[in-house]
């Protein structure tokens, strides 16, 4: 069995110059050199359609219950 090894996770750039310098000081200020904006409204609305689902075949277990008592 071999022996895992750990990474160094302060280093913060694998980049070298001037480039990787400003890319790590960005990072560290909050900045972003790229913007990142995901459109998520497909989630949104499976979440919603598996909530209502969930709804439907709760409220439904509930009306068995009563009419097979």
């Amino acid at each position: 069995m071999s022996k895992k090894q750990k990474r160094d996770t302060r280093k913060v750039s694998s980049m070298s110059g001037e480039l990787g310098v400003k890319a790590v000081v960005a990072a560290r200020r909050g900045e972003s050199t790229a913007e990142f904006n995901p459109d998520y409204s497909y989630v949104k609305k499976d979440l919603k359609r598996i909530g209502t689902l969930a709804l439907s075949f709760v409220g439904l277990l509930a009306i068995l219950a009563i009419f097979l008592r």
